[in-house]
């Protein structure tokens, strides 16, 4: 498994980019692979406030359903409206058109507590 540099990632599986103020959100191609195919994606409404560590969503698939965790607060300005609609876009691209949410940053520091890229593969290698 090769993830993107430069994300951050909380061990249930859900990597964190930061852009200025806006972390964006996402689930692993680790968390897709052990999920298989997705088939429904429920996300927090825009503007609802977020706590890290909060659930923020569920993912369900033809094996499991998982709940969505933030690891940072803030306020929701985007959700994927994709996503939900059709969630085969989180199966085929998750760390690109399969992201979930945006959140407004309302504390920095919350990131330096996620794991980065290489931590995140060296806990989770690729099979």
């Amino acid at each position: 498994m090769s993830v993107p540099a430069g994300l951050r990632f909380l061990d249930s599986h859900e990597w964190h980019k930061l852009d200025g103020n806006i972390v964006t959100v996402g689930v692993s191609r680790f968390a897709i692979d052990e999920l298989t195919d997705v088939t429904y994606v429920d996300l927090p409404c825009k503007d609802n406030t977020v706590a890290a560590g909060d659930t923020i969503g569920e993912i369900e698939s033809v094996k499991a359903t998982s709940d969505i965790y933030t690891g940072v607060s803030g306020k929701v300005i985007e959700v994927n409206e994709a996503a939900i609609e059709d969630p085969a876009v989180v199966n085929n691209d998750p760390f690109g058109e399969g992201w979930l949410v945006k959140i407004e940053l309302s504390d920095p520091a919350e990131l330096d507590k996620l794991l980065d890229s290489k931590a995140y593969e060296a806990k989770f290698p690729a099979e």
